[in-house]
């Protein structure tokens, strides 16, 4: 799974705006093709004063327009995605951040400027 709105953060600044209030939240959708169901699900760095409003209802659209066809669980996963929306997201912060801490990632940037 991709991870969105952590591009060019460290783990320590991360660590920073989580003690602040920042948090990492999934909203799941279904995109259903005939028989097939499609679960999806993409992880969102909220920080400490954003909201999530604009995350989930970009995701509750996707499940009333691609969700609905698959009887009788298309409604359902549409309602519960209704429901994440008000909600605010699953709140995945504690296993994505024992993921990042085991993992222990690294940032660097590579830089243009050259040292004479």
């Amino acid at each position: 799974m991709k991870t969105n709105n952590i591009e060019g953060l460290t783990m320590f600044e991360i660590n920073v705006l989580i003690q602040q209030g920042a948090k990492f939240i999934i909203f799941p959708f279904i995109i259903s093709k005939m028989v097939k169901r499609i679960k999806e699900s993409n992880i969102y760095f909220i920080r400490p004063n954003e909201s999530t409003f604009k995350y989930a209802l970009k995701h509750f659209f996707i499940n009333l327009s691609a969700g609905w066809r698959i009887f009788p669980y298309g409604p359902i996963y549409v309602l519960k995605s209704l429901y994440y929306l008000i909600k605010g997201g699953k709140d995945y912060t504690d296993t994505i951040l024992k993921d990042l801490n085991t993992n222990k990632p690294v940032y660097n940037p590579r830089s243009r400027l050259s040292y004479n």
